[in-house]
């Protein structure tokens, strides 16, 4: 009885790590996706000239579930459903800093208020932002997210030494 105890507390720490590291899977996802909906409009916007609501309801699926929401939210503030705040726009989205809600609730205002060319600019420039972000993103998995792992396993393993 004793050893199954010991191996519970082990796998909670553990799974305690990793939970603390998907923070950071999640970030790195959120702007794979979004870097990719926005080549995504800037190709659309250029060649279909299609609907702005329509293009993003169109989005890949797989990519669209980690965008946290932020895309349904817009198109509901297309639809005049609700506000373009970063209450309304991040629900879901917990796991982003303030800095970059704001970033990309900025990228959302710009979107669809200028002509094609102008846009297709400003699509790209936060492209850029947003690759940078991504970049940091993915030193911050590699640091921390494996660090919280590593973590959860030494604490499973002090606490089953401690237990014997």
């Amino acid at each position: 009885m004793k050893y199954i105890l010991i191996i519970l507390v082990f796998f909670i720490c553990l799974g305690v790590g990793y939970f603390f590291s998907m923070k950071y899977m999640k970030r790195k996802k959120f702007f794979t996706s979004l870097i990719a909906l926005a080549d995504k409009l800037s190709l659309e916007i250029n060649f279909s000239r299609e609907r702005l609501k329509v293009l993003l309801q169109n989005f890949d699926a797989s990519a669209k579930k980690n965008l946290l929401g932020v895309d349904e939210n817009f198109v509901k503030y297309l639809d005049k459903n609700c506000e373009l705040t970063n209450e309304e726009i991040f629900k879901k989205a917990d796991c982003l800093k303030s800095e970059e809600k704001d970033l990309i609730l900025l990228f959302l205002k710009t979107l669809g208020r200028s002509d094609v060319e102008n846009q297709t600019k400003e699509i790209q420039t936060f492209v850029a932002r947003f690759g940078e972000i991504k970049q940091k993103c993915d030193e911050e998995q590699k640091k921390y997210g494996s660090l919280s792992i590593k973590l959860g396993v030494v604490a499973g393993l002090f606490f089953a030494i401690i237990m014997i």
